[in-house]
């Protein structure tokens, strides 16, 4: 294992979920990891795991704070920057969901705080440790371009993302920009979308990583993509760098 890999990425809700599946792919390539996530305890699981397979630094925080966003920012020139930086946490809102009329403006806020207005914070925070060519991922939804009833929290704050990504791809064309439809997923977010609901027919987030992997390793332009309808011949293969 190479105490310095070649490519390093910062992937925020790391500790579960799509971004944990993310970090593993990426640890087994040889990617050096920044991760952080809001709960101490499964980070450091996560942390644990991964290190067997690479380097990784892991900071427990809320991406909300501007102060551990600061702190990504010193642990990414730590690791000796960033080619990669993955907007993958994200906050549901209330649950279960209400519609638009009933839904509490206080909860809406958080919602755009840490869906919209914090990842932004992110890429401002790390952009001086950006290396060149890098690539900025954020996860998305269907639901933030489709109207569906009861999404209006989640929908109207990932649609914000997509259109933030689409403008930052417009100003940095140094950068290669996606926006990105993992598809539904067998996740805890989803669980709690679905309250008592059985949502075992969800495929794993596993399945979403190859196209997630064809974005931030092979030559795609910057755009929004489903992560599941990406050409096959687009995938990188399943190489160690």
């Amino acid at each position: 294992m190479s105490t310095q890999p070649y490519r390093n990425a910062l992937i925020t809700g790391a500790s579960r979920g799509l971004g944990l599946a993310l970090a593993r792919a990426l640890a087994e390539r040889g990617w050096g990891l920044l991760i952080d996530a809001r709960r101490p305890g499964p980070l450091q699981a996560a942390r644990a795991e991964l290190e067997n397979h690479t380097r990784v630094v892991a900071l427990p925080g809320d991406i909300s704070d501007p102060r551990h966003r600061y702190a990504l920012l010193n642990a990414a020139r730590d690791l000796g920057g960033l080619d990669a930086v993955v907007n993958n946490a994200s906050l549901l809102g209330p649950s279960p969901r209400p519609d638009l009329l009933n839904f509490p403006l206080a909860a809406l806020e958080e919602v755009y705080r840490a869906n919209v207005i914090a990842p932004l914070g992110v890429l401002q925070a790390v952009r001086a440790a950006l290396r060149p060519g890098a690539r900025v991922l954020s996860i998305t939804s269907d639901a933030g371009k489709e109207a569906y009833p009861g999404w209006g929290g989640y929908g109207s704050s990932k649609a914000a993302l997509e259109h933030l990504s689409a403008i930052l791809a417009a100003e940095e064309p140094d950068l290669k920009v996606y926006w990105v439809d993992p598809g539904d997923m067998n996740t805890q977010m989803q669980q709690e979308a679905f309250p008592g609901e059985d949502i075992s027919d969800r495929l794993p987030p596993e399945e979403s990583v190859p196209g997630l992997l064809a974005l931030l390793e092979g030559g795609l332009p910057s755009g929004r993509y489903a992560a599941r309808e990406i050409p096959a011949e687009e995938s990188p293969s399943a190489r160690a760098l």
